[in-house]
């Protein structure tokens, strides 16, 4: 045994001198929020700058969870406290009874004080035991919650976890690929004790792992190059029971219908490709992993759902619950889709029938569309199922919003990741604060009662908000600039549209995926009468009878629009445009290319001629000291590693 523990020290000791940059020069420092990491110019270790917005998303996201982490143990433990209680005051009031019938007998005060002293002490030892049971349940304190990022590469996103969020425990960071692994423990003795404490390095394969280690993890991060399913079903299992999973997915042409087959064979759902092909992306790997979870009694709660750059990521959490899992087809539909206009529609894949206090989960009724298109004739396309519940959880939203706004100088990507969501805050509070806003359903319909005039900027104010609140319960958009390429017509502007939709009695809004996508729960009937009225005002050019569009028109609206502004109060002034959708800070901001592949030529549009320079600097350099070695002469780079024995060889 003592032979044992001799290697595995000198082992680990010679695992921690590989991971002591011999000479920091041979690196470049990446410095990031407050992490710095190493990297050399070889692509043997995967680093993509443009993933700054995904980790600082991720970062305001754990901020929240953990906040809200321990409101909820503090609510467990009040309830608790109050079960005690009540339990006590059952026993005490049980108590009384007896005492209260003996002083109803005629007996003499001693006979009074010995019955007293038998009836208390007799039922006392009775309710002691499930009094300290109770007790003895949840009152440990709350342990900071333990991460596990399942594919490190450098290790730049758990160290940043590990230095950034207060409060976090272990971070667990994993990769099968040995360089990425040196990388990663390299660079967290780089970043310093508080680094060195929590975070740890394991060369493992991922999904063994979270097998191997089922419900440990309060937070699990899947950051893939390309598709994370293989890894979701592990990583349901992971998850501790109200923990959090976070997901990206990149392989956005297989997501947004590019392989429909292969989305299949990957998702379990068929994409479609339409204007909300990015929003039916985030919905599909929703789907998946409700699916996975599923299977083991498990079922996934949206906080936050977000299409960026050229991913879309996602934050769920994960419970489990053989009752809630029955709910899973009431929040998944399929979609038809028309192949001659904008016209789609959802079929929801179950219902529910309540009958007094019992509650029968029964297929969908369908179909919810006949064959031809009612609006213009042409057939349908079917995708799905997707995720038609919502997709985005407005109190965690406000929650983290609030965080970034305090932190900001804390957040690399501030600009980017709260361009909507900070401006919607800001416009929401002032609103709230100097108008009378009455909110029904859980925020998502709302009516504005004003008391005085306004002026410009409240108006810019609240036709920027119009524009920027999305509504949670509506999936999949249209595009208003689609509508009118199918009728060959001149486009309304956003404002007069909007309005001519509120006007006639149901809700619209923006969307965080496009900034042309406008959501409404109005049908799409209503939406072509609109479009239909906005033509015989300004009319088209004569069309072919048999394309979409004329045989849209060919028909007479039954709603008449209303394009009058929906707040008429307000003044005639033009709303100011509020920034939504940043452009890229630099050139080729998008993927990279996968580590270990060798950067050529065609590689200049995605990486750009910076990264071809250097590796053909990097490679100019090694035949150097090729042609050194030949002549005899031993490389200075090499002379330099040799002599310090703690070298990365």
């Amino acid at each position: 045994m003592g032979d044992d523990n001799g290697k595995t020290r000198e082992g680990e000791k010679q695992q921690e001198n590989k991971a002591t940059p011999s000479d920091i020069s041979d690196y470049k420092i990446i410095k990031e929020g407050e992490a710095e990491i190493l990297m050399i110019a070889k692509n043997e270790v995967f680093y993509n700058k443009a993933q700054v917005n995904n980790r600082d998303i991720s970062i305001a996201v754990l901020r929240t969870f953990i906040s809200k982490r321990k409101e909820e143990h503090e609510t467990m433990l009040s309830r608790r406290t109050k079960a005690v209680q009540k339990v006590s005051n059952d026993s005490a009031s049980k108590l009384e009874a007896p005492i209260e019938s003996n002083n109803g007998n005629d007996k003499s005060n001693g006979e009074c004080e010995e019955s007293e002293e038998t009836s208390l002490d007799e039922p006392c030892s009775i309710p002691e035991e499930p009094v300290k049971i109770l007790e003895g349940k949840g009152r440990g304190e709350l342990k900071p919650p333990r991460v596990l990022e399942a594919l490190s590469a450098s290790g730049l996103r758990a160290l940043r976890y590990a230095r950034e969020i207060e409060g976090i425990g272990q971070v667990v960071a994993l990769d099968n690929d040995k360089a990425s692994v040196e990388a990663c423990r390299r660079n967290i003795k780089f970043n310093g004790s508080v680094a060195c404490a929590k975070v740890e390095s394991h060369l493992a394969d991922a999904r063994v792992y979270m097998l191997t280690h089922p419900k440990e993890f309060d937070v699990v991060d899947l950051d893939p190059y390309g598709s994370p399913s293989a890894f979701l079903d592990s990583a349901v299992q992971s998850v501790s029971d109200g923990g959090m999973l976070l997901c990206t997915a990149t392989d956005m042409a297989v997501l947004c219908g590019g392989n429909g087959e292969v989305c299949y064979s990957k998702y379990g759902s068929y994409p479609l490709r339409g204007k909300y092909c990015h929003e039916m992306a985030l919905r599909i790997l929703l789907a998946c992993i409700e699916s996975h979870a599923n299977r083991y009694k498990r079922y996934i709660v949206p906080v936050l759902s977000v299409q960026m750059d050229f991913y879309v990521r996602v934050f769920v959490r994960i419970y489990t619950s053989a009752s809630a899992m029955k709910n899973t087809p009431l929040k998944l539909s399929y979609v038809y889709q028309c192949t001659g206009c904008d016209s789609f529609h959802l079929q929801p894949l179950g219902r529910t029938v309540s009958k007094n206090n019992s509650v029968r989960y029964l297929p969908g009724f369908g179909p919810v569309v006949s064959q031809e298109c009612s609006d213009c004739g042409k057939k349908y396309n079917m995708g799905g199922p997707i995720w038609s519940a919502p997709i985005h959880d407005q109190e965690w939203v406000t929650s983290m919003l609030a965080d970034v706004k305090s932190m900001k100088d804390r957040y690399p990507a501030y600009d980017r990741i709260s361009a909507v969501l900070t401006t919607v805050s800001e416009l929401l509070t002032k609103m709230v604060n100097e108008w009378d806003l009455r909110f029904h359903d859980g925020a998502s319909v709302w009516d504005l009662h004003l008391h005085r005039e306004v002026n410009e900027w409240e108006e810019d104010a609240l036709l920027s908000l119009l524009a920027l609140m999305e509504l949670p319960d509506v999936p999949l958009f249209l595009s208003l600039h689609n509508l009118c390429s199918t009728l060959k017509c001149t486009s309304p502007s956003a404002v007069i549209f909007r309005s001519a939709v509120i006007n006639a009695g149901f809700r619209i809004s923006g969307t965080h995926v496009n900034p042309l996508g406008l959501k409404s729960d109005a049908p799409m009937d209503v939406i072509w009468d609109i479009m239909r009225c906005w033509v015989k005002n300004h009319p088209v050019k004569a069309q072919p009878p048999d394309l979409a569009g004329s045989v849209i028109l060919a028909k007479e609206p039954v709603l008449q629009a209303n394009f009058a502004r929906a707040v008429a109060s307000l003044s005639k002034a033009q709303a100011k445009k509020v920034a939504r959708f940043l452009p890229n800070p630099e050139r080729h901001w998008g993927p990279k290319l996968r580590a270990g592949r060798q950067i050529t030529s065609k590689h200049v549009s995605l990486l750009g001629p910076q990264a071809l320079n250097g590796m053909n600097n990097h490679k100019a350099e090694e035949e150097k000291e090729e042609e050194e070695e030949e002549e005899g002469n031993e490389p200075q780079a090499k002379r330099k590693k040799t002599e310090d024995p703690n070298s990365l060889s």
